[in-house]
C-alpha cells in the first residue's frame, strides 16, 4: 500500500507569498528534446526518483537534453519541511531494496562519466540512510567502475557514525549545502542546524582528506552580502573545496518569498570573492544549482588541485 503523504502542518499553514516575475536573465525555454523524453523514460522504467524533478529545477531541460540526471534515492517524501524545497514533506515509505541496482543500470544505460546522487531526509531511519547511500555508491562503482560519484547529502543530525559509513565507500564528491546564512535558519531550514551542517563536512575531511568537498547557498533570501562572505570563511575554515551560488526561486506561494533577485554581477562579485578565500572551484550564477553542470565542473576541480599541489612543490 502506498505510504500516504502528509504535510507539516507548518508547511501547510504558511500564508501565501505571491511568486514574483522572473528578470530576463533568468528564464529557460520548457523542456522538448528526443534526449529529454528519453532519460524521462529510463526514470520511469526503473522507478527512480531525480531531484531535477521533484525539487522543480529550472535546468531540468538542458540537463536531461545531455542525459544527465541527478539521482534521489530513499523515496520521494521527505522527513523535513524546509520553508525553500518544493520535495513533499510526510511518512516516508520503507525503502526499496532494488534501488541500488536501479541506479546502477541508469547510470550504465544514461553511459554517465560523473553521477550525482541525493536523497531527501530520513529522520526516520537509525543512520539517516547512511548505509541505502555507501550500497549505491558500491553498486555504481561494481557496474561502471569508470564513473566519478558526486554525491549530496543530508546532515544526518543525531545518527552517530553515518559520516564515517558514506565515506568508506569512497564517492568522489562529498556534497552538503549549507543553503543560506545562519540568521535565516529558523525561518528557511527550520529542521536543521548550520553548525551541524558546517562539523560534517570537516568530518568528511578528517575522515578522508582525498575526498573533494562541496556546499552550496541560495541567495535572494533576505541574506546580506557581509553574512555570505562569512559563511564562505567558515566554509573554507571546514576545508570545503567548490562552492556552490545560485538565485533561490519560489516553488509555489507556500514557501518562502523572494526577497529580491540578485544580478549577474552580484554573482561574479561572489565568485571572485571566494576565489580570493581560497576555494579551488566556484559556480556563481543566477542558474546555478548543486548539480548543475557537475560534469565539467569536477574535470576543473581535478585540474585545480593538481595546479595547487603542484605550485606548493
Amino acid at each position: 500500500m502506498q505510504t500516504p503523504r502528509l504535510r507539516h502542518p507548518e508547511k501547510a499553514s504558511r500564508p501565501d507569498n505571491p511568486i514574483q516575475r522572473k528578470p530576463p536573465w533568468i528564464r529557460v525555454r520548457a523542456p522538448t528534446s528526443r534526449a529529454y523524453q528519453k532519460t524521462r523514460d529510463l526514470m520511469r522504467k526503473l522507478n527512480l526518483s531525480t531531484v531535477c524533478e521533484e525539487a522543480a529545477c529550472p535546468n531540468i531541460g538542458e540537463c536531461w537534453g545531455q542525459k544527465h540526471a541527478t539521482m534521489m534515492i530513499m523515496g520521494d517524501i521527505c522527513t523535513r519541511a524546509c520553508a525553500f524545497c518544493n520535495i513533499t514533506t510526510g511518512v516516508p515509505s520503507k525503502l526499496d531494496p532494488l534501488e541500488p541496482e536501479h541506479v546502477a543500470v541508469a547510470v550504465a544505460e544514461l553511459g554517465l562519466s560523473h553521477v550525482v546522487i541525493t536523497s531527501v531526509d530520513r529522520d526516520d531511519l537509525d543512520d539517516g540512510g547512511a548505509g541505502h547511500f555507501a550500497e549505491v555508491i558500491r553498486r555504481v562503482k561494481d557496474v561502471s567502475p569508470a564513473t566519478t560519484i558526486e554525491i549530496l547529502t543530508p546532515d544526518f543530525q543525531k545518527k552517530d557514525r553515518a559520516i564515517e559509513v558514506v565515506v568508506s565507500a569512497k564517492p568522489d564528491v562529498f556534497n552538503h549545502n549549507l543553503e543560506t546564512v545562519p540568521r535565516l535558519y529558523a525561518t528557511v531550514r527550520p529542521g536543521a542546524r548550520y553548525f551541524q551542517s558546517l562539523r560534517l563536512l570537516h568530518e568528511v575531511k578528517q575522515v578522508d582528506p582525498s575526498i573533494f568537498t562541496k556546499s552550496g547557498l541560495m541567495v535572494g533570501l533576505g541574506e546580506t552580502k557581509a553574512e555570505i562572505l562569512q559563511v564562505m570563511d567558515d566554509l573554507r575554515a571546514a576545508g570545503v573545496d567548490f562552492l556552490t551560488v545560485g538565485q533561490y526561486l519560489q516553488p509555489t506561494v507556500k514557501h518562502h518569498a523572494i526577497d529580491r533577485f540578485v544580478t549577474p554581477s552580484e554573482f561574479e562579485s561572489y565568485k571572485k570573492a571566494a576565489y580570493g578565500k581560497g576555494f579551488l572551484m566556484v559556480s556563481s550564477s543566477p542558474l546555478t544549482r548543486s548539480s548543475y553542470h557537475a560534469d565539467s565542473d569536477f574535470a576543473e576541480l581535478q585540474r585545480a588541485r593538481e595546479a595547487r599541489l603542484a605550485a606548493a612543490e
